[in-house]
């Protein structure tokens, strides 16, 4: 029979606010600790940039494509299938429907990215969307774990959660397909990128990936694709009304900045090494809402991943050894379990962390596997219109990739569940019932 905890009171305001002091003196002391920790990583950072040259000559094709076919005239193309061969309308088909297959959910399309980057590892992208979909599945099962249902009613959970979800299946949605119709042209040995408009891609691209075809620049190709998919998300999305009233513009997601708890992690040492500590590096999304923040902060990630040689290959490491899950026991098995100890249900939260530690004696916190926080819904594809308008406003995003000056975040993403644990007592000492639910 499981041993229980005894009950515990509200906790005191002494204690809450000690435990506050801490975690200010210890946030101080490893920022410094994590600068010079990035600063050190960094001095062994490959060269990696946006050739000028290369970037002209893209941004000249978009102009002369924008010239020559009018969005009529590609919808009618793509939809219609006129002059189409047989093999190309069957390969249309064929993506699709596998596109269909493997976006069911966080956990099957996460694996379809790993899938594609191993048997293309030319393609950067997909390496980055895998790791950054962990995350995003991670963000999921926040919702259902340990300390956020303390702090979101149900109902904020879900609007959260369903705003990831398509989030997550609508940048699948629009991006697996490319990279299956670049797999089938490596195959075919010729370039099937003026097939895109079948897939209700944006014009943007099948010039991005023609010239890929013929130059193999990896990095305008990761960029454009940064670029894309978060134009991709922006208008249905991350700026429709439904979302602004039920999560973005809600108290409830907007203090999520401050807790920190929108941070993309990148693990590339792991405490199930022999004798191995949890590194991380990545970064915070400070404002979500924008457009261009997300992606400059898409082009940093991939400048940590692509530039610093110690993060690749550690987080290379990590995506062949460790299958997602959702649980972030798939990347801190100490600090996190997949199931829920005991508790009862009448005690107030207690402490448990200190600093990337359990407290002794303290259980670990719950983060659930996504099948056992959020069953599969539905995809659903919003009604999207072409993004781009004129290929020069996104020129500026072609200029430069540059390295964050701090980028190993293990203990400040591990300050983050403090900060969240602190919130969680702050609301039972001065807002709350105390209880477990």
């Amino acid at each position: 029979m499981t041993q229980q905890r005894p009950r515990r009171g509200k906790p005191s305001l002494l204690g809450w606010l000690l435990h506050a002091l801490r975690l200010v003196r210890d946030y101080a002391a490893h920022k410094r600790d994590a600068r010079a920790v990035s600063h050190d990583l960094a001095a062994h950072a490959l060269p990696a940039v946006i050739r000028r040259e290369s970037a002209e000559e893209l941004f000249a094709a978009l102009a002369r494509a924008a010239a020559v076919t009018s969005g009529s005239e590609r919808e009618a193309e793509g939809a219609g299938g006129d002059g189409l061969s047989d093999e190309e309308r069957a390969l249309i088909h064929r993506i699709r429907h596998e596109t269909e297959l493997a976006n069911v959910n966080n956990v099957t399309r996460t694996e379809a990215y790993r899938a594609v980057y191993h048997r293309m590892p030319e393609l950067h992208w997909a390496l980055l969307a895998h790791v950054v979909s962990r995350n995003g599945g991670w963000n999921m099962t926040d919702l259902q774990g340990e300390l956020l249902p303390e702090l979101l009613d149900e109902e904020s959970r879900l609007h959260t959660f369903i705003l990831l979800e398509r989030i997550n299946a609508l940048i699948f949605h629009d991006a697996y397909p490319q990279l299956l119709l670049y797999e089938a042209s490596r195959k075919e040995g010729r370039d099937l990128s003026p097939l895109l408009p079948a897939f209700g891609v944006s014009r943007f691209m099948p010039p991005v990936w023609a010239h890929y075809w013929e130059r193999r620049d990896p990095v305008l190709l990761t960029t454009a694709l940064i670029v894309n998919e978060q134009h991709v998300i922006e208008a249905p999305l991350v700026q429709s009304d439904y979302f602004k009233a039920h999560v973005t513009k809600r108290l409830p997601f907007l203090m999520q900045i401050p807790l920190q708890t929108n941070t993309v992690v990148l693990p590339y040492g792991s405490p199930l090494d022999a004798g191995g500590e949890m590194q991380l590096a990545g970064l915070v999304l400070e404002q979500f809402s924008s457009l261009y923040e997300r992606i400059e902060f898409g082009k940093s990630l991939y400048a940590i991943l692509l530039r610093v040689p110690e993060v690749m290959q550690g987080v290379l490491a990590f995506v062949r050894g460790v299958h997602h899950t959702g649980s972030r026991a798939d990347y801190a098995p100490h600090l996190f379990a997949k199931e829920r100890e005991a508790f009862e249900r009448d005690a107030a939260y207690e402490e448990r962390l200190a600093g990337c530690s359990l407290i002794q004696g303290a259980k670990k916190l719950l983060s659930p596997e996504l099948a056992a926080a959020w069953p599969n819904v539905p995809v659903a594809i919003p009604e999207r219109s072409d993004w781009l308008r004129d290929p020069k406003a996104v020129a500026g995003y072609f200029e430069e990739l540059p390295l964050p000056a701090i980028f190993e975040i293990t203990f400040e993403h591990c300050m983050a569940f403090n900060k969240l644990e602190l919130a969680v007592q702050a609301k039972q000492r001065f807002g709350g019932n105390g209880k477990r639910r």
